[in-house]
């Protein structure tokens, strides 16, 4: 990776010069990529985020949105306080760093921050992770093997031990592609923290209240409690 960062008018741009030569000719909005035909798929949730291809390789492009009540007044723009500490310049080194430590993340391709006065707004871009559905969608399709129950736990194991917090994590931010090889994706307000029993067993609770929350939604998810217990004693190991 080669990071590289520009400013150009009020944008701040941050790239990997190894997969994007001129920033300033990309861009990060739907249309920009609509218009060349270049969105090949789109996946819904606070907002959308867009899946593009750019020099023969596939992208996400993700725009930062709020949630809760707040987002009513203000839905994507956000109180400066200097540039490192915008959620997307946070999000793009934590990346880089989890890369880094080896554990199994999007590869960070480009942000972008546009300053507006005292707030401002950002985007972000990764490489897509190949052949791959989130956990919810393949629970809505079949039940899945002992092992990947297990191996989850034990990606997570790998990610608590470092001291990656997630701030979302659920079913829908666990990717599993064809190889039933798992990745973690959305990191908008992780961080790096000090190991704490406290807050890995809350990101435990959050993932397994949102698999419950999807069996209750819908009348064929492939979610037990067993299934759960396998993962919590490879988690423990």
């Amino acid at each position: 990776m080669k990071a590289v960062e520009v400013k150009i008018d009020n944008r701040y741009i941050l790239y990997d010069a190894a997969c994007i030569e001129n920033p300033g000719a990309v861009g990060f909005d739907a249309n920009y990529w609509a218009s060349r035909d270049a969105i090949i798929g789109f996946a819904e949730g606070r907002g959308t985020t867009f899946f593009v291809q750019y020099a023969g390789e596939d992208y996400v492009l993700r725009h930062y949105r709020r949630g809760g009540l707040i987002a009513q007044l203000s839905p994507d723009q956000y109180v400066w306080t200097g540039l490192k500490r915008t959620r997307a310049w946070r999000e793009w080194h934590l990346l880089a760093q989890m890369r880094e430590l080896g554990l199994p993340v999007p590869q960070p391709v480009a942000v972008q921050v546009v300053r507006n006065g005292m707030t401002y707004s950002a985007d972000i871009m990764t490489r897509r992770i190949p052949h791959s559905t989130t956990l919810a969608e393949e629970l809505g399709r079949h039940a899945l093997a002992e092992n990947t129950w297990q191996e989850l736990g034990k990606m997570i194991r790998r990610f608590h031990h470092h001291g990656v917090w997630h701030a979302d994590l659920n079913a829908n931010n666990v990717l599993i592609d064809t190889e039933t090889r798992l990745y973690l994706i959305d990191f908008d307000r992780g961080r790096l923290r000090q190991p704490s029993r406290q807050w890995q067993q809350a990101n435990l609770d959050r993932l397994k209240r949102s698999l419950l929350k999807l069996q209750n939604l819908t009348g064929s998810f492939y979610f037990a409690e067993t299934d759960w217990q396998t993962l919590l004693a490879a988690y423990s190991g």
